[in-house]
């Protein structure tokens, strides 16, 4: 028998949102983690993109926290795209509750957010570096909260965040409950969990949830010069819906871009050197369908959620098969149906050779049915650069921190070794041989970097105890 929401305690208020925007009955993550959540126990949920994991989440969490209380819930989000997506989810499910959600990120004015927080906010969507910014001006306490989530773990940590978010977790209340949601389980989720959370219930989708079978999926070899055309060709013959375009580096999307409007298709770009500004009017021109094809990177797709997008071209092969998903699960959201079509050169047909192996569904060869032969394969001979940077390095960069404004972990470092000295020094004293004794005991003396509120405040008082306690055990 199929389970409503109600059935799974979601409230009357909430019940009354969803029907408005249409959900009936749950999804597979949304029915094995909602009632969990509501138990208070901490929850690793494995979902891919596209599943419904933000009302899996955010659903318990409006039933459970007061109205027009402190700040009681922290969403944690790899990119500012995706801060904007989950808080603009979570408002509509709390239109008829009086709960307040913001989203905290780089790139935005500073006191615009003060703003909004000083108005009174019970959930705060973020990324890592921004919310940091909040806590050491005291702008914002986590004092109260009492849930954390996760959502696309993987990617914070392929994103450089570990630091980040191992600072968070301690700084929140240890009783909080905590849940993660990640598309994939690399052993340093586990190791995350592990350190940080309370014996958590493990949800994950079976193979046929994540296989993304409502896609139809198909490939063009060809080469590399040839691309351009066979896009073109390809956008043209669509139907009505709206296409992105993957490209490899932030230059390609930017060419891209201004050759397909060369050729009159209403096309605009997202790429991390767009300001937040400029990144935020290409999204409003595609949402509102002005522009019908949006090409992007990778990171800067991270949170596109247009139900309207109903083909995904990927221009580029990446060498992770994982990151093919990723880009593909941008079209059919949420149970809809779309089209995958991948544009595979003569020399990355190793690559897609790497995907082909990680699904069970089938992704149809295009060049007998278009008549196209299929050119001589060639072996890469370059060391994994040929777009500009490694698919497999280039998110992992320490420099893009999804729109924090430190420059670097030194700072990081400092600001952290100054509430928690040991932490860091008894690390580098190990690891460097007494090295840095003397640089620690600098920043150990010094206050710059806490919080306003550090020194007055009981609460981080008791910080200072359980950091104490953890040190000593």
């Amino acid at each position: 028998m199929t389970r409503t929401f109600q059935d799974l305690g979601v409230s009357a208020e909430i019940m009354k949102a969803l029907k408005e925007n249409g959900f009936e009955t749950p999804f597979p993550i949304q029915e094995a983690s909602i009632p969990i959540i509501l138990k208070g126990v901490d929850v690793i949920g494995q979902a891919h993109t596209g599943t419904g994991k933000t009302a899996a989440f955010s659903l318990p969490i409006l039933t459970r926290i007061m109205r027009k209380g402190p700040i009681q819930a922290l969403v944690l989000v790899p990119t500012r795209e995706l801060a904007n997506q989950v808080t603009t989810e979570i408002n509509r499910f709390a239109k008829y509750t009086g709960i307040r959600t913001v989203s905290i990120y780089g790139g935005q004015g500073i006191n615009i957010q003060h703003d909004q927080l000083r108005r009174g906010v019970q959930i705060v969507v973020a990324t890592p570096g921004r919310l940091i910014d909040h806590v050491k001006r005291g702008s914002i306490q986590l004092d109260d909260v009492k849930f954390v989530v996760l959502d696309e773990a993987d990617r914070m940590l392929d994103m450089g965040f570990i630091d980040d978010l191992k600072f968070i977790l301690f700084y929140v209340n240890e009783e909080r409950q905590t849940c993660l949601f990640s598309a994939t389980m690399p052993i340093e989720i586990l190791r995350l969990a592990q350190e940080y959370m309370h014996d958590p219930h493990e949800i994950r989708l079976n193979e046929a949830e994540i296989s993304l079978d409502t896609i139809d999926q198909s490939y063009l070899i060809v080469q590399e010069r040839e691309k351009f055309k066979h896009l073109c060709n390809f956008i043209k013959s669509r139907d009505k819906k709206q296409t992105i375009v993957f490209a490899a580096t932030k230059q390609r999307t930017q060419r891209l871009a201004g050759e397909l409007r060369q050729e009159g298709f209403k096309a605009t770009t997202i790429h991390g050197d767009l300001s937040q500004k400029q990144r935020d009017y290409a999204m409003y021109r595609f949402k509102k369908g002005t522009d019908d094809v949006l090409v992007a990177t990778d990171i800067a797709a991270r949170g596109i959620d247009v139900p309207a997008v109903g083909h995904v071209i990927n221009y580029d092969i990446p060498e992770d098969p994982l990151i093919y998903f990723h880009r593909i699960g941008r079209t059919a959201r949420a149970g809809g149906t779309g089209a995958a079509i991948s544009l595979v050169s003569q020399d990355r047909v190793e690559d897609f050779g790497r995907i082909l192996r990680h699904t069970e569904q089938p992704i149809r060869k295009l060049n007998e049915e278009m008549g196209i032969s299929v050119p001589a394969i060639q072996n890469r001979s370059y060391n994994r650069h040929q777009y500009g940077r490694s698919y497999n390095n280039y998110n992992r960069s320490r420099a893009y921190r999804g729109g924090g404004t430190r420059d670097s972990e030194s700072r990081f470092r400092r600001s952290y070794s100054s509430r928690y000295p040991n932490r860091y020094h008894n690390r580098d004293q190990d690891n460097n041989n007494n090295n840095n004794n003397n640089n620690y005991s600098s920043y150990n003396n010094s206050n710059k970097y806490a919080p306003r509120h550090a020194h007055n405040s009981q609460a981080n008082s008791n910080r200072r105890d359980r950091a104490t306690n953890y040190h000593a055990s």
